[in-house]
C-alpha cells in the first residue's frame, strides 16, 4: 500500500508516480468492469476523480486493518454516484477483496450499492442526493475539534454540478465562520453533468463563489496529472501562502472519462456503462487483458448473495451521558414546553460539557431565544453553533457530528425542522446517526404567525423515517424527562412541542402527574384518567392536552367518567394501551395535527392489526389554519374543550 508523507516532500518522485500509474490502471479497469457487469453505474465521473482519490488515500492517515481507528482522517465523498471509483480505490488500499466488489456491485443484498454506503469498509457517510456532502464534512471537522483530535483532517470530494445547490453555499459560509482550517474540499471540475455542459445547464463560477465566501482557493489546471494534483494538495494541507484558520478548496480541472479516448469529455458517460464490446476496447486501451471481462461475467454469475444480510456500519464511539436531576414544575406554575426543554438542555450541558471535551452539541438556526437554547449556549459556548437561516446545512452538519460520538440537538421551528429539512433527515436516518431534532412551534398553537408557520404534518412525515422515534410531551414536566431520555439513548429522535404556556397535567389528587417519581418510557402511554368501563377514552398528545383535561372535567361534572390516554410516545406507540382503551369503549382521538396522518390513523391501524372492532372518531386539523390566537384557531377546527366534550357526548 502506497504511503506518501506530504509534510516531507515537495513533489512526487519517479517511483511514487510509477506506483500511482499502476494503481490507476487497476482501478480504471475495475470502474469499467463493475459498471459493465452491473449494466448500470457512473463510469465517466469515476474516471475523472480517480487520480485525486488515489493521491488522497496515499497521503491520508488511515488504517485498512482498523477502519474505525479514531485518529484517522475522514474523507467524505459528496458525489455518491462515483461509487465505482471509491470502491476501486478502497479495494486497492486493502479494505476488501476485489472479488467482493466486482461480483456484487449494485446487486440486492450487497453492501456495494450504486451510491456509496457505510456498509462498505472505509466509507464514512452514505451519500446520494448531491449537495449534502460538504455539510457532513463540516460536521466531521467540528467533531474532531470538540474531541480534541487536532491532527485529524477532513477531506471532501465534490462534483462541479452540485455546486449549483444552495446547501453548498450554506456549508461554505459555516466553515469560514467556525474556522474549519483542517477541512479540505476538492471540486472535480470536469464541466459536465447529466444535461451536458455545466455552463449550459446552470452557469457556476466555482472559484469566485468560494473566494466570495472567504475560502482559500487553489486551482489545479490538470487534476488528472498526479504531480500537479499532489502539489496543489500539499499547498492546501500545509496552508502555504494561504490565509490561516480558513478552509481550503482545490478546484481540480479534470476530464470526464479520462484515460479512455472515446469516453473523454462526453456527458453521456456520466451515468451510462459501456456495453461488452466497448468495455473490451476500453480495457485494451487501459493496457489490460480484455478477456478478463468474460472471466468476471462467469464469476459474477456464480456469486451467491444472501439478500437478507445486514451490513455493519462504522462503529460509533460510545458516549456516556449523565441525565442529571429532573426538574419538577408545580401545580401553580404556568410555563411553555420549550422553556422546559431549554432548562433541561442547560442541565444536560452542566452535567456533560464542563470538562475538556463536551459530549453534547447544540445547533440553532437564528432562533436561539425562541427555542430556548440560551442556557445551553451560556454553559457550553464551545459546543453551541449558530447556523443562521441555513436549516438544510444545520440538519446535516449536526447529524454528521454524531457519527463520531457527539450527541447533537438540532432545534428550530416545526416547519423548518421537519417540512423544510425532511430529505436531510431521511439521509441522516440512512446513516444511522444519533441526532435529536427538537422542534418548537408545531401545530396551530403557533397562532398569529399563520398557516405558513403552522407545522401540522410533523407526525405523518417523521413516521416515514424508519429509524426516528417520535415523542410529543403533554406538559413541561414530561418535556423535561423526554429530553433527558433522548440525550442518553442512542438513536435518532424527534420531539415536537407547541409555543404556548400551559399548566402542568395533574393527577386526580391535584399533584403533577409527571412528578418526581415519573420516568419516561418509550412505547408506553400514560393513563391520565382511567375512565369507566363502557365510557369513551380520549387519546391525545401535545398542545391540546389542556383542552382535553378541561373537557374531561366538564364531562365528569355531568356524570361521565371518560378516560384520558396521553400518547406522548407516537413511535414506538403503546399498542397494548390503545387496545385496552378500545375494549373499554369507543375512542375519540384529539390532536393538533392533520387529522388523517397522526394518532387517529395510528389508532385505527392498531385496532385493525389486532382485530378489534370499535368506534373511533378523530378530531384534528382539517384545513390550513388562520392567523390568530391559538384558542380561536382550536375553536375554528373543533379542538377546543367545548368541541371535545361535545364529541364525547355525541359518541
Amino acid at each position: 500500500m502506497l504511503r506518501i508523507d506530504i509534510d516531507k516532500q515537495e513533489e512526487l518522485d519517479a517511483v511514487q508516480i510509477e506506483a500511482l500509474e499502476g494503481m490507476w490502471q487497476r482501478c480504471a479497469s475495475r470502474i469499467i468492469l463493475s459498471t459493465t457487469l452491473a449494466r448500470s453505474g457512473h463510469p465517466g465521473g469515476s474516471l475523472s476523480c480517480l487520480h485525486a482519490l488515489l493521491v488522497l488515500y496515499s497521503i491520508m492517515r488511515h488504517d485498512p486493518s482498523d477502519p474505525d481507528w479514531q485518529d484517522r482522517d475522514r474523507l467524505i465523498c459528496s458525489i455518491g454516484h462515483i461509487s465505482p471509483a471509491v470502491y476501486a480505490v478502497l479495494c486497492e488500499f486493502g479494505y476488501f477483496p476485489e472479488d467482493d466488489f466486482l461480483t456484487e456491485f449494485r446487486r440486492a443484498g450487497s453492501a456495494f450499492g450504486g451510491h456509496i454506503e457505510q456498509g462498505v469498509p472505509g466509507v464514512e457517510w452514505n451519500t446520494g442526493n448531491l449537495g449534502q456532502g460538504l455539510s457532513a464534512a463540516d460536521g466531521f471537522s467540528l467533531s474532531a475539534r470538540l474531541r480534541g483530535k487536532d491532527a485529524v483532517k477532513t477531506f471532501c470530494i465534490m462534483g462541479d454540478g452540485e455546486q449549483q445547490k444552495g446547501q453548498v453555499a450554506e456549508a461554505r459560509r459555516f466553515a469560514v465562520k467556525y474556522g474549519l482550517k483542517d477541512l479540505f474540499c476538492i471540486v472535480d471540475r470536469n464541466h459536465l453533468q447529466i444535461g451536458g455542459d455545466t455552463e449550459d445547464v446552470m452557469p457556476i463560477r466555482v472559484r469566485e463563489e468560494y473566494q466570495a465566501a472567504g475560502w482559500n482557493v487553489i486551482y489545479v489546471p490538470d487534476g488528472n496529472d498526479f504531480q500537479q494534483f499532489f502539489k496543489g494538495l500539499r499547498r492546501a494541507v500545509l496552508h502555504e501562502n494561504l490565509v490561516p484558520e480558513r478552509p481550503v478548496v482545490i478546484v481540480n480541472r479534470t476530464v470526464m472519462g479520462r484515460g479512455i479516448s472515446f469516453m473523454e469529455n462526453k456527458a453521456k458517460y456520466h451515468g451510462s456503462p459501456l456495453p461488452d464490446d466497448m468495455a473490451r476496447d476500453a480495457l485494451k486501451e487501459i493496457g489490460v487483458d480484455s478477456a478478463m471481462l468474460d472471466e468476471w461475467v462467469e464469476k459474477r454469475q456464480q456469486r451467491q448473495i444472501d439478500i437478507s444480510a445486514r451490513h455493519e456500519f462504522r462503529k460509533m464511539p460510545a458516549c456516556r451521558i449523565e441525565q442529571g436531576k429532573p426538574i419538577v414544575y408545580g401545580p401553580d406554575q404556568v410555563i411553555d414546553c420549550r422553556s422546559a426543554y431549554g432548562n433541561a438542555l442547560k442541565s444536560l450541558a452542566e452535567n456533560n460539557n464542563t470538562g475538556e471535551h463536551p459530549r453534547i452539541a447544540g445547533f440553532s438556526c437564528d432562533l436561539e431565544g425562541s427555542v430556548k437554547m440560551q442556557g445551553f449556549h451560556q454553559v457550553s459556548p464551545s459546543a453551541f453553533f449558530e447556523v443562521g437561516i441555513q436549516e438544510h446545512h444545520g440538519a446535516v452538519c449536526s447529524a454528521a457530528m454524531t457519527r463520531d460520538g457527539i450527541v447533537a440537538f438540532f432545534s428550530t421551528f416545526g416547519v423548518f425542522a421537519v417540512c423544510e429539512t425532511y430529505n436531510q433527515h431521511r439521509l441522516s436516518d440512512q446513516n444511522l446517526t444519533n441526532l435529536k431534532v427538537v422542534a418548537t412551534h408545531v401545530g396551530l398553537d403557533v397562532g398569529e404567525d399563520g398557516p405558513t408557520h403552522q407545522c401540522i404534518d410533523y407526525v405523518g412525515l417523521m413516521e416515514n423515517l424508519f429509524g426516528f422515534s417520535i415523542f410529543i410531551p403533554a406538559d413541561p414536566n414530561q418535556t423535561d424527562r423526554i429530553i433527558r431520555y433522548i440525550a442518553a439513548e442512542r438513536g435518532n429522535a424527534f420531539v415536537g412541542m407547541g409555543r404556548s404556556k400551559m399548566h402542568v397535567v395533574l393527577d386526580e389528587e391535584g399533584k403533577p402527574f409527571f412528578g418526581p417519581d415519573y420516568s419516561f418510557v418509550p412505547g408506553k402511554a400514560d393513563w391520565i384518567r382511567q375512565g369507566s368501563e363502557g365510557a369513551c377514552t380520549i387519546i391525545a398528545y401535545g398542545s391540546v392536552m389542556p383542552n382535553v383535561m378541561e373537557a374531561w372535567g366538564r364531562l365528569k361534572a355531568q356524570g361521565i367518567n371518560a378516560g384520558v390516554l396521553n400518547a406522548a410516545s407516537l413511535k414506538p406507540v403503546d399498542e397494548e394501551a390503545i387496545c385496552a382503551a378500545a375494549r373499554k369503549g369507543p375512542i375519540l382521538t384529539v390532536e393538533d395535527h392533520v387529522v388523517h396522518t397522526g394518532i387517529g390513523a395510528i389508532t385505527a391501524r392498531t385496532l385493525v392489526k389486532h382485530g378489534i372492532m370499535q368506534k373511533v372518531v378523530n378530531l384534528g386539523v382539517t384545513s390550513y389554519g388562520a392567523s390568530g390566537k391559538p384558542a380561536d384557531l382550536y375553536r375554528m377546527q373543533g379542538l377546543d374543550a367545548d368541541s371535545i366534550a361535545e364529541a364525547v357526548l355525541t359518541i
